[in-house]
């Protein structure tokens, strides 16, 4: 583990998109791949792809390539996806409830067991066989439940508060989707997703794309 913490997190943020083209591949009954045919695929330099999978051992031999079944195996130990993830959801919105019916999550070994609110409106209704709890008994289920990780789909004003609890009752992970960047004690892994941020940079994108054409002509 201490090796690993040595990795930049760039490469780190890399191996799910390994992990999901080898998924395809293995969908599409390719058993074996060179690091040039998947920087095809991939639009990701050969010697990149070389330098990633060289921080966990390689995992390919000269002349033949990776065998992609082994590959994405390793991979997703590498992630951790060897193990099942108990998650919650904090938040029965539009969002929290899109991401529960999103079924992905399971084929990756993260188990959605329960959904949190404090609106009477949606607690006791179940998506997709998960029911909503009233969020006053979010502490017990989570200890009881040996909860690992939390999806908060909830408004700003009380994130925090909320995050800081979920630390407290042993939350090991935070998939923060609420407008706050969250820091937590470093026992607590944080992932602050600001989905507005994504567009922003589209639209900025797309400005410049079409400055480039305008000088073009």
């Amino acid at each position: 583990m201490s090796e690993e913490r040595k990795i930049s997190m760039a490469v780190i943020r890399r191996l799910p998109r390994y992990y999901r083209y080898l998924g395809e591949l293995i969908d599409n009954d390719i058993s074996r791949i060179s690091s040039r045919e998947l920087s095809e695929r991939m639009k990701v330099t050969a010697s990149q792809i070389r330098q990633d999978l060289n921080n966990f051992g390689g995992f390919g031999q000269q002349g033949y390539g990776y065998n992609v079944e082994y590959l994405h195996a390793e991979i997703g130990k590498i992630l951790g996806l060897d193990k099942t993830h108990k998650m919650i959801i904090v938040g029965a919105g539009n969002l929290g409830q899109a991401l529960a019916n999103y079924q992905s999550f399971e084929k990756r070994g993260f188990k959605l067991i329960g959904i949190f609110d404090v609106n009477p409106r949606l607690i006791g209704m179940t998506i997709r066989g998960i029911e909503v709890y009233d969020i006053d008994v979010m502490e017990k289920f989570v200890k009881e439940q040996e909860v690992d990780i939390a999806m908060l789909t909830m408004p700003k004003e009380n994130v925090r508060e909320t995050a800081n609890n979920l630390a407290e009752w042993g939350i090991k992970g935070l998939w923060n989707f609420s407008p706050v960047d969250l820091y937590l004690p470093k026992h607590v892994q944080v992932e602050n997703v600001h989905l507005s941020h994504g567009l922003m940079t589209l639209a900025y994108k797309i400005k410049d794309q079409s400055l480039t054409e305008n000088e073009e002509d």
